[in-house]
């Protein structure tokens, strides 16, 4: 086997440079600068010619490389993190933040440094020991906003309305197209939703700040804040500009850039068996898997967001399944779901590779209707407390354009034969008949659901109908109710594939690899107009052709602030 030779090369590379770096002393601090949205996994794998076109976003897994790196040295005596104002999904603020418990609990000091604090990057800061402000800098608002929107009069205005039939009033997801407004349902999901959130962000300044409940929800209706109110307050601990740091935190402060190459690194991992790695993003679709060549700011994201085609997640467990260098694999599910057939197929194969290996889900910013039906066959589910899951649930209808076609003086004519041939044109809503017929649909696809979420969790399906029907629940409400094991994102996810499947701490991680035949936008500085449309189209048509959604609400809007 060639990988032990090269690793041998490598272990040779690796003894050289430890015995310079022993003569080379690290500085007392190490310094990550956060200037964009940190992903969890990072981009899937690319052709080796597309790598040079452009240096990746660091990835919350390579930012935990590099703080372990500082730990592991023995000679660092902290860590800066340097926040730019950023808008982070609740998922990422999760995630980061148990990073930094986990260099705090190695004995670290901790501290966090912003010109501006938002929302998310205080949420993030309040887990360090120390959190500093930049002098005329601003703490933002530490409220909760979020904004739902509702379309049916806009699409009635030129002529298009959806027909959709929901299993249950809770089932929100076709709301935006079909109301003015909350149902009674949908707000009480919305209100609980917000009130969980808020309670995060509550606890993350109580524990950060030392403080009782009163005191922290205080704080944060006391924000927005100056410089010196957020001082006076305690919402921060000093005033301290980038330039004066060094003196503050007693001892000169390196980006990982230059201290990297004083810091002594782990030996080069042996070759050996991995942890495997298949992700579920975006749209679940039938067919093969497509990366967005652009999102359009107001777009609608249903349609401008990647796509999971189940063709390609089949094959890439079928692969896996096979492949006895992975000893188990973690499935990482960031959707809100989509077509229930593909959802099935995933299900079915990820259930197939569970069988003959460990298989552990961790869950991103949203895993919910589809994308929750996917983590069913892992035996332990992780989700961060923000995570937006559940919505066990089915949706199904069309989108009516006659009145469209009327304004647009579209003369047409159709032909049929067969009771239900035209069920699903665009030109009338469905008939009564219709109707049953869906119905029949919607309450078998529900029925299949329940079933395989009690299966997964060992319930009967009675105790699983009370938080099913559609209801969405965070992370944190969804460990309550027993939809998923562990708080936690895709670095314990990892720790515990590793443990299931016999693996050392160190074992590393292979993302599956994407089908030849994937449909991939060719790279361009400005994606062309026709490529953005067919994207879209795609997502339009791969919904029809499903007949059945398991979708949770269109709009899940994260402020990020």
């Amino acid at each position: 086997m060639i990988a032990y030779p090269l690793w041998l090369i490598r272990l040779a590379i690796w003894w050289l440079r430890q015995a310079r770096r022993r003569l080379r002393r690290p500085p007392a601090h190490v310094a990550f600068l956060l200037e964009a949205p940190p992903p969890e996994p990072g981009a899937a794998p690319q052709p080796v010619w597309r790598r040079f076109l452009g240096r990746p976003p660091l990835t919350i897994h390579d930012l935990a490389d590099q703080l372990r790196a500082a730990v592991a040295d023995g000679r660092v005596r902290g860590v800066l993190l340097h926040l730019r104002p950023l808008e982070l999904s609740q998922a990422q603020v999760g995630a980061l933040r148990d990073l930094l418990g986990e260099v705090r609990a190695a004995g670290l000091r901790v501290t966090c440094w912003a010109p501006s604090f938002t929302r998310a990057t205080y949420q993030v800061a309040c887990a360090a020991d120390e959190v500093l402000l930049q002098p005329g800098g601003t703490l933002g608002p530490l409220g909760l906003a979020r904004e739902h929107v509702f379309v049916a009069d806009a699409l009635e205005r030129v002529g298009l309305r959806a027909d959709l039939l929901q299993v249950s009033p809770y089932k929100t997801a076709g709301d935006a197209l079909t109301r003015r407004g909350f149902s009674p349902e949908a707000r009480e999901m919305a209100e609980w939703l917000a009130e969980d959130a808020f309670a995060e962000i509550v606890a993350a300044v109580s524990a950060g700040h030392r403080l009782d409940e009163a005191g922290a929800r205080a704080l944060v209706d006391a924000s927005p804040c100056t410089d010196e109110q957020a001082l006076a307050a305690g919402a921060v601990d000093g005033l301290v500009s980038e330039e004066a740091l060094p003196g503050r935190l007693g001892g000169d402060v390196r980006g990982w850039a230059t201290a990297r190459r004083r810091l002594r690194r782990p030996r080069p991992r042996r070759p050996g068996r991995v942890v495997g790695l298949i992700r579920v993003e975006g749209l679940i679709v039938d067919g093969r898997s497509r990366q967005a060549p652009l999102r359009p700011p107001l777009a609608p994201p249903l349609l401008f967001q990647d796509q999971a085609g189940d063709l390609t997640v089949v094959e890439q467990a079928r692969a896996l399944a096979a492949d006895r260098r992975v000893a188990a694999v973690v499935v990482w599910v960031n959707s809100g779901g989509g077509s229930a057939t593909a959802s099935e197929s995933m299900a079915a194969a990820l259930a197939g590779l569970a069988g003959r290996k460990p298989l552990v889900a961790a869950m991103g910013a949203v895993a919910a209707s589809g994308g929750y039906y996917v983590t069913t066959p892992a035996s332990r589910v992780f989700a961060h407390p923000g995570t937006v899951t559940g919505s066990i649930g089915v949706l199904a209808g069309k989108l009516v354009a006659g009145g469209l076609f009327d304004r647009l003086l579209f003369q047409r004519e159709v032909v049929h034969r067969g009771a239900h041939a035209t069920m699903w044109s665009a030109d009338a809503p469905f008939t009564p008949a219709e109707r049953v017929k869906l119905g029949e649909l919607v309450e078998r696809s529900y029925r299949l659901f329940l079933e395989r979420v009690a299966g997964a969790r060992g319930r009967p399906v009675g105790d699983v109908e009370p938080v099913a029907g559609g209801r969405v629940w965070t992370g944190r409400q969804a460990l309550g109710h027993g939809l998923v094991d562990e708080l936690g994102g895709l670095e314990r996810a990892i720790a515990a594939a590793r443990d299931l499947g016999g693996l050392p701490a160190d074992a590393g991680v292979r993302e599956a690899r994407r089908g030849r035949r994937e449909l991939l936008p060719v790279p361009a500085s400005v994606p062309s107009v026709a490529a953005v449309l067919t994207h879209a189209l795609h997502a339009v048509a791969a919904l029809n052709r499903a007949g059945t959604w398991w979708l949770c609400p269109l709009v899940m809007p994260e402020d990020g602030g």
